[in-house]
């Protein structure tokens, strides 16, 4: 008797689902550039809030760079003044791509909040592309400003200061998935907060000081430094003569360090999501 009862409450074959009607029942994953687009409005929309006091944080810190080395640089070596000036304008783009981006990934990874990014039917690459792309988008306006105001402070040329605008996609793209990477693999929120604050130390210090300034050994360290071939490409720009083909060179060498970091920064969100 309750077997029958249990049976009869048993729901019956499910019915035959056409091709067609499967097609407009299981959901189907985005392709990567609607992904891509989706995560960039998103992420540019919620950190909108903080755009402002970003802003100024990393501007201010590179204007009084900019400043404060007048005083402190032998300013008659060409040398040393693109250094400074070019120096100066990639750290506004390493301390909110890689600096507050590590951070923001290690409060993600602390609070489970990459649970639900992991749970949305999007790839991982654009994941990661469309935050990177965000998070250094904030870096433009500061960078420009530098940029150009400290060319016209020490009194560089003009002409081929439009170099700065591949420079800051490209140290931008990289430095935020370098920054992802710092945020996404450490096991607590603390060490991902210092991995990114001496990450932009590393940038600050060996994109200041020029190569030939540095002994040996840090020659060496800096040739691992992603972010020193956008200033080098930038502080060549701001010759009178520039070398061309030495500032294609380090963009090329910036566009292949931008894919080997998305890269290296999906495999560790995806691993981060997995533990």
């Amino acid at each position: 008797m309750t077997a029958d009862i249990a049976s009869s409450r048993l729901p019956g074959p499910l019915p035959a689902v056409s091709g067609s009607s499967a097609n407009s029942v299981i959901p189907t994953r985005p392709r990567f550039l609607a992904a891509l687009g989706a995560i960039l409005v998103g992420q540019l929309g919620r950190a909108r809030a903080g755009a402002i006091p970003i802003f100024l944080a990393a501007t201010v810190q590179s204007v009084g760079l900019v400043v404060l080395l007048k005083g402190l640089v032998a300013t008659r070596s060409d040398i040393t003044v693109q250094s400074v000036v070019s120096g100066s304008a990639v750290t506004v783009v390493s301390f909110v791509a890689l600096n507050l981006l590590a951070q923001r990934f290690g409060l993600l990874k602390a609070t489970g909040a990459l649970d639900y990014f992991a749970a949305l039917p999007i790839p991982a690459s654009a994941l990661v592309l469309g935050t990177a792309a965000a998070w250094s988008a904030f870096t433009v306006p500061g960078t420009l400003l530098v940029a150009v105001g400290g060319a016209i402070f020490y009194g560089l040329p003009l002409a081929h200061i439009w170099v700065i605008v591949p420079v800051v996609v490209l140290a931008g793209i990289s430095l935020a998935g370098l920054g992802a990477i710092l945020g996404l693999l450490p096991a607590r929120q603390e060490i991902a907060t210092v991995a990114g604050q001496l990450g932009m130390a590393v940038v600050m210090f060996f994109g200041l000081v020029p190569a030939s300034r540095l002994p040996e050994l840090l020659r060496v360290v800096r040739i691992f430094v992603p972010s020193t071939y956008a200033v080098d490409a930038f502080g060549e720009a701001l010759r009178v003569r520039p070398d061309w083909t030495a500032i294609s060179t380090d963009l090329g060498i910036c566009v292949g360090v931008c894919i080997l970091a998305l890269a290296c920064a999906t495999w560790a969100y995806r691993r981060a999501v997995r533990i």
